[in-house]
Parts: structure tokens; sequence; C-alpha cells
């Protein structure tokens, strides 16, 4: 199992990917922008978005942290970014009934953003804001998908 802190930036995930890299001497880096992956022709994205980092990982004493942008049309789901809701935690695991389970018990008092769900970059992929307002993202085979798409 892996439980990894998430980050969320305001279009500027590319600069602070190259910052911490550095600061923090990363043996790895991962990124897949948005226009890397295939697009829903019935729903295109805003072209000022496809340039944004749709995921990122980088490696670094042993450990991980990975990121994303905040796109600005996920704020009517998401809400508007504000300093502070932008880390979150996400679980990364294999286990699909594991990950059901985790889901269920953190979604009671809280909301759910996204159910769990089969999408092109996970077999099994759900977000939700627990009770005490932190945010959990749940994604059964993210390295996968980082893997395949990386540059």
């Amino acid at each position: 199992m892996s439980v990894i802190a998430y980050l969320n930036f305001d279009g500027n995930t590319e600069q602070v990917i190259e910052f911490y890299s550095e600061a923090l001497n990363s043996s790895k880096v991962k990124k897949v922008k948005f226009k890397d992956f295939p697009q829903d022709p019935n729903h295109p994205m805003p072209e000022n978005e496809l340039n944004m980092i749709m995921e990122s990982s980088l490696e670094f004493a042993g450990g991980q942290i990975m990121m994303s942008d905040f796109l600005p049309s996920m704020k009517k789901v998401t809400g508007e970014f504000v300093k502070g809701n932008n880390i979150l935690i996400s679980i990364v695991i294999d286990d699909k009934q594991a990950l059901e389970n985790y889901f269920s018990n953190l979604s009671v008092g809280g909301y759910i953003i996204m159910p769990l769900s089969e999408m092109p970059w996970s077999s099994c992929f759900g977000m939700l804001v627990d009770k005490f307002g932190v945010v959990w993202k749940f994604n059964s085979d993210a390295y996968k998908f980082l893997d395949r798409l990386a540059v």
C-alpha cells in the first residue's frame, strides 16, 4: 500500500515540479499533461487547460509526492482554488476491495466528489471530502498510468 501527499496548484505545477525536483534532489520525475491523454471529442477540454499537468510524481529521499494542476473548468465540482485546499491524501493500492472499504468508511459524514469507478487512467478511481474537510483521492493503479504516459 502507498499513501502519498498529493498537492494541487493553480496552473503552475510545471514550475513547481522544476523547483521541487531541484530543491529536493529528486531521483525520478514523471509528468503527464492533459494534452498527452486522449480527449473525449464530445467534451473537449478548454485549450488553456491542455498544457496543464494532469498527474506527476517526484521521488526523493525514499519517498514520493504527487502533484497536478487545479483545472478552472472543474471548479464547479471541486470549488475554488484556495491555498490550503490544495493538499490531499492519495491512497494508491491494487486491492480494490480494500480501496472500496476505505472509500466507504471515509465518506461517512463527508461528501463524494467522484464515486469510485473505472476511468481511462485507472481501473478504480474516486475522490471524497471527509467529515473533517480533508480531501482523499483513491487510485488502484496510478503508477501504471504514469509509467505508460510520463515524459
